[in-house]
Order: C-alpha cells, then structure tokens, then sequence
C-alpha cells in the first residue's frame, strides 16, 4: 500500500510541475511596476523636442523642470495685432510687459492705447507689467532722464503719474528702462530708483530694471556706464539682462544673441546679483542684412525665426548653424540681384539659451518682442521649465 501511495505522488509531481514557492506565492508583496518602462510608444525629451523611444531602450526618470519667471516685451503700436501677439503668447508667460510709457522731462507720461491688450493680458492669466522708458524721436534720451534725476519736482510728479496709472489701469508690475544714460549720471539714477522703488513697493507693486549687458564694471560707455548692476541687484525685485542686438539693424551682419557674449555677461552679473533676481533677455527674431555691408547704408530688416526658415525653404537654400555664437544663418540672392545675409534663432538656438538659464539657476526669460513667429520656442519652453503663473 505504501508503495502505490509512493508511486501515486511521483506520478501526480511529474504531470502538474513542481517549483520553489515565489515571494508572491510564500505571502511576499507583488513588485511595483517599473516607473520607466521601455515601451517604444512613450516620449522622451532630447534638446527640447520629444522623440519616440527604441524598444528596449533604457531610459532615465527625466530631469525635473525648473519653474521660473517668463516676461514678453509687448509693443502697442497697433492694439489690434497686441491683442493678436498676447493671445498667442500669454499662456506661457508670467507677465507680459507693456512698451512702454513714454517719460516726458517735466514729469508727465505719454500713455499707451493698453485697453483692449490689457484685458486679454488678465484673460491669459499672465501678470500686466507697465515700462517707462526716456525714449523719445526714435531713441533713448539721455537729457530727458537727466532732467527727472535733477528736477526734484518732475521726479515726484512722475513717480506719482507712474502710480496713479498704474492702479487705475491695473497694471501689477513695473519695469524701469532707462537707456542710453549719461555714464556720470550713475549715481544720480541709484539715487532715482532709492524713492521710486519703496514707494511702488508700498502700494504692492513687483518693481524691476532692464540693464545692459555689461561683462564687467568697466565697460562706461553711454549705454552701460550709468547701470549700476550691484545697487539693481539689491534695490529691485529682479533684473532684466538684455542680451540680445549685437547684431542689430545697423550693424554688420552676425548673430542677435550669441551664446558666448550672453555667457560672459552673465558670469560677470552673478558676481554683483543673485542668480535668483537675474532675467535673462533673448530674441523673439533675427535679421535681414543687404550685402556688402556698410556703415551707414540701407538699415537690417527684422525676421522672424517662421520667415526666414520660409525664405530659406523657398530659395532651396541650406541653412548653416554657427557651432560658436550657437545661431543658425543662411545667404541669398534677391530678384534684384542682391546678396544677402540672415541671422536669426531657431529650435537648436533657443535650446542652447534654455540651458544656461537652467546652468545658472536663474530666474527666468524673457522675450523681445511678442508678435514675431516663432512657435518651436513656446513648445520647447514648456517642455524645459515649469513657468509661474500668480
């Protein structure tokens, strides 16, 4: 009987398999699934863009995004096309900054027809921001700012013009852009923004300044000197770095914004401001230069980045990519004949701007000037930052 009992086991092992008891089995937890899988029909990101993944690749949890501040220059020429430029670029920004009140000597303001951008600014849940500027006859003038620094009546009168618009207008932000100053009225303009600043900071208003892009204390000519990058960085909310228009429209054709010129200005910023107040400026287009160049002769018309990506299709022209200023640019014939040259930005440039605000750490980005098309940027800049939204 033992021996049937025996065999009967022996026979009943070899047909049903017989194994080790799993941890599941053995009372163990089920593993957790693999966070990352190597499914091919999930995205990765790769300098910006998404791209399938191979199967069986191995790939990392991907790098957590920053959140950072996202500023757009806003022109009001024309409230129509602003009204058009906002609602394209508003949902990726946290303010979009209007350009700009214009100061007057004695105090007063020439106002913007903001109305109808203003509106659809607050639709897009980004942050209104008013900007004063000493522009005046097509460029920034230093004797009108002097006269505010001195005049001790038009500088109250205008910091009261500022805060009265700015309450009944709505505007939560304000961004001083005072260019082209005199390099001995350095001091003279800290002195300024020592009133302006506390009081618009009293009635709730974020206060920032727009500051050249100086790559040491030295440099004092008219558009550097009277920028006290240190006193900025101290006084202010955060600063606004615009580094952009080394090549600009009446130049010699090279890059708008190259990264070796904007990394030099940083290196130099964060040795005077945290990185933490430090807004770096980047191009929203490029330009069109007639060859040959001359000093003096027809002006670089403005590109957008979709234009001249278009101009270079339809020409059947390659576009180069400049490895040292990080900017793409291609040359071309007109109908006329005439050769020309085009600098502009496009993905692979913008991405290499994206990484040195992730390499500094600093606050944000900001873009001159909305309404230009350049719609690989607001994709990319999602894909590389989480952007603050109040």
């Amino acid at each position: 009987m033992k021996r049937i009992l025996l065999l009967f086991t022996v026979l009943t092992l070899i047909f049903t398999g017989c194994s080790a008891p799993t941890k599941k089995e053995s009372g163990g937890k089920r593993p957790q699934a693999t966070a990352y899988r190597t499914n091919h029909t999930e995205p990765m990101n790769t300098r910006g863009r998404t791209v399938p993944v191979k199967p069986r690749e191995k790939t990392k949890p991907p790098a957590a995004k920053p959140h950072i501040d996202t500023i757009g220059f806003l022109e009001v020429d024309n409230p129509k096309t602003a009204v058009a430029a906002v609602n394209q670029a508003a949902p990726n920004l946290t303010y979009v900054s209007f350009f700009s009140y214009r100061v007057r000597s004695d105090g007063s303001l020439i106002p913007l027809n903001d109305t109808a951008p203003l509106i659809t600014t607050r639709k897009n849940g980004a942050v209104p921001m008013l900007v004063i500027t000493n522009f005046a006859n097509g460029n920034f003038q230093s004797d009108i700012a002097h006269r505010i620094f001195t005049n001790k009546a038009a500088s109250r009168k205008l910091i009261a013009n500022v805060i009265r618009v700015m309450k009944q207008k709505g505007y939560r932000a304000l961004n001083v852009d005072f260019e082209h100053l005199h390099p001995q009225d350095r001091h003279l303009y800290n002195s300024f923004l020592t009133t302006l600043v506390p009081l618009a900071k009293r009635e709730g208003f974020i206060v920032s300044t727009a500051l050249a892009p100086k790559q040491s204390d030295h440099d004092r000519g008219p558009w550097h000197g009277a920028h006290d990058y240190a006193f900025h960085g101290k006084i202010a909310d955060f600063v606004i770095l615009m580094t952009y228009e080394w090549g600009w429209t009446g130049g010699p054709p090279m890059a708008v914004s190259p990264v070796p010129q904007i990394r030099k200005v940083i290196e130099y910023a964060i040795t005077k401001i945290p990185a933490r107040k430090i807004i770096m400026g980047a191009p929203l287009y490029g330009y069109d230069w007639t060859l040959p160049y001359k000093k003096g002769g027809p002006p670089a018309k403005r590109i957008s980045p979709k234009e001249a990506d278009t101009l270079a299709h339809q020409k059947g022209i390659k576009v180069r990519y400049s490895k040292r200023d990080e900017a793409p640019w291609f040359r071309y014939t007109d109908r006329a004949g005439k050769r020309h040259e085009v600098w502009f930005e496009d993905a692979q440039s913008i991405q290499a701007k994206f990484n040195l605000v992730k390499q500094y750490g600093l606050h944000g980005i900001s873009y001159w000037v909305l309404g230009e098309s350049f719609p690989e940027n607001w994709t990319m800049l999602r894909d590389n930052f989480h952007i603050n939204k109040f």
